[in-house]
């Protein structure tokens, strides 16, 4: 294939995949936005007053970017798990394959698709907590690239989910016992200052952690963790996510076993 059949066939992918949430968007893009927007009432409204400033910002203020992080997290992963799951519980991916299309190409179509819901879902979620916060921000470059660099290594984790999954609740198992704990514990809430020396350090074993942090830095300019290091643990994730997906995908694994 040339250039250009390259990209006709990375582009129908995308297209296929943005059309598939957006035409379900009562599914895919309201339920996040109105559960954080509950977050928004119930922490920030309610609670935060009682528990006052943290890291020398409103309570309310703090959280913002972690929970619009949340939203991204989840929704990339989500679509690119249930989306490629169902290319292959219709076997619609076996035609996709022995089509001349490389994987790599398929890999970065779905991924796509992921990253667009994902951000998408945060540019709502990001324009409901101007109601609700006092929101402003420090860098727009740390602000976007760390929410796509996040929603781009979720869609793949999202991918390697669907490429594992032998049945629906399968797609269902990581994140409601894996990643969703591992979101709650990743600072959204609290600041790893307040925690033990022995608890701060496991905190450092959640990749989230740097996600978060570096996303929040992008509003508010401060963070637990130096900001070049967010990026690498984000690029690293990134870089092995990539490699063994496409390997898996080279191999058939999951499609033709």
């Amino acid at each position: 294939m040339n250039w250009q059949q390259i990209w006709v066939a990375y582009m129908t992918i995308v297209r296929k995949e943005v059309t598939r949430f957006t035409r379900i968007w009562q599914q895919t893009l309201l339920p996040p936005v109105i559960t954080t927007s509950l977050y928004f009432v119930i922490f920030g409204s309610l609670i935060g007053p009682r528990i006052g400033s943290m890291e020398g910002y409103r309570y309310m203020d703090f959280i913002v970017p972690g929970l619009i992080l949340m939203s991204v997290i989840t929704s990339a992963y989500a679509n690119v798990s249930s989306s490629f799951f169902g290319s292959k519980f219709q076997r619609s991916i076996e035609e996709l394959q022995i089509s001349p299309t490389p994987n790599s190409v398929i890999l970065l179509g779905y991924v796509t698709g992921g990253m667009a819901r994902g951000l998408l879902v945060g540019l709502v979620v990001t324009i409901v907590a101007i109601f609700f916060s006092r929101l402003s921000v420090h860098n727009v470059f740390v602000m976007l690239s760390i929410s796509m660099l996040t929603a781009l290594l979720f869609a793949m984790g999202g991918f390697l989910n669907g490429l594992f999954a032998r049945k629906f609740d399968d797609v269902s198992i990581v994140p409601n016992f894996i990643l969703t704990p591992l979101t709650y514990l990743g600072g959204v809430f609290y600041s790893i200052q307040l925690l033990p020396d022995f608890w701060q350090a496991v905190s450092h074993l959640n990749p989230i952690l740097y996600m978060i942090n570096g996303f929040r830095y992008g509003f508010l300019g401060i963070s637990d963790i130096p900001l070049g290091i967010s990026y690498l643990i984000i690029l690293l994730f990134i870089a092995a996510l990539f490699t063994i997906n496409l390997r898996l995908l080279n191999k058939g694994y999951g499609i033709r076993s």
